[in-house]
């Protein structure tokens, strides 16, 4: 039985249930600057290059999570130029600079932190090569330095950008941040049921995990949720989507899941599961 996440694995879209469809849309499309890829009836798929990235589902009858729920805590956008990231941080500073909530050189890549009109998190951000990057034991290493916008637009931001005609790189879901209820308990359900490595931990506080040597595909914390139980219904994460390369890969996770005895479901098309926090993963062949 394969053990592993297969190493060609990548993140698909985000999908967000949000209350206020036309809103969200606007924020993702004018201030992110994704395109719509497709809006019918109660759902908009916003990406780039044809990619979907966030998937908006309008949930009429859902609330907010209150305080300390598990869910979402960031969908991370990777650019793949840093000048492409700096046009998207300037559209956002110059639409929705109210939005912005930090940044920081994390020594693999260079991140800026928002947050959109729900309150989901939203992380912009480029990679350092990878022969830039640090492993120590099997460990990635990562920090958090200062890392000042302004000098970061002053360094990247072409005249293209500035004037909104520069045309739109390639972008896609780089990384899922989640909130969880216990650190311990998320590694054993990402490394050891579905196969993702450990690149990172911050003792009992988060947990960041990989295939095929990239720095994090996602990352779980406690900082906002520490101790909370499995979700019940609300606005806000959707669903996670993994895009794995081939049926074997597919299988394989299928059958290191139901080995552990984690409930899932088969479509014959993509395999459904839930965390334990009732965050929902889906997981089909790109």
């Amino acid at each position: 039985m394969h053990e592993k996440m297969a190493d060609a694995t990548t993140m698909g879209a985000v999908t967000l249930l949000v209350g206020d469809l036309d809103a969200m849309t606007r924020y993702y499309r004018d201030v992110v600057t994704l395109d719509v890829l497709s809006a019918e009836g109660d759902v908009v798929t916003l990406g780039r290059a044809g990619r979907p990235i966030v998937v908006l589902r309008h949930e009429r009858q859902l609330r907010h999570a209150s305080p300390g729920s598990a869910g979402l805590f960031h969908t991370a956008i990777l650019f793949e130029s840093q000048a492409s990231l700096a046009a998207a941080l300037y559209s956002v500073a110059r639409r929705a600079p109210g939005t912005f909530t930090g940044s920081a050189d994390h020594l693999v890549s260079q991140a800026f932190y928002f947050t959109d009109p729900e309150g989901n998190g939203i992380e912009l951000y480029w990679d350092r090569d990878r022969t830039d990057w640090s492993w120590v034991h099997g460990q990635i290493e990562m920090a958090t330095l200062h890392l000042d916008p302004n000098a970061f637009l002053a360094a990247h931001l072409t005249d293209e950008a500035a004037s909104g005609t520069m045309t739109r790189d390639a972008a896609s879901v780089g990384h899922v941040h989640l909130s969880v209820g216990d650190a311990a308990a998320a590694r054993a359900f990402y490394v050891d049921a579905l196969g993702f490595d450990q690149t990172a931990a911050l003792g009992n506080q988060a947990v960041f995990v990989s295939a095929g040597g990239y720095h994090h595909h996602m990352a779980m914390n406690v900082w906002n949720s520490r101790g909370a139980g499995p979700r019940t219904p609300a606005l806000g994460l959707g669903r996670v989507d993994l895009v794995l390369p081939d049926a074997d890969a597919l299988g394989a996770l299928d059958e290191r899941l139901g080995h552990r005895g984690f409930a899932r479901r088969d479509d014959g098309r993509a395999l459904s599961f839930e965390d334990p926090w009732n965050n929902l993963l889906v997981a089909s062949v790109g």
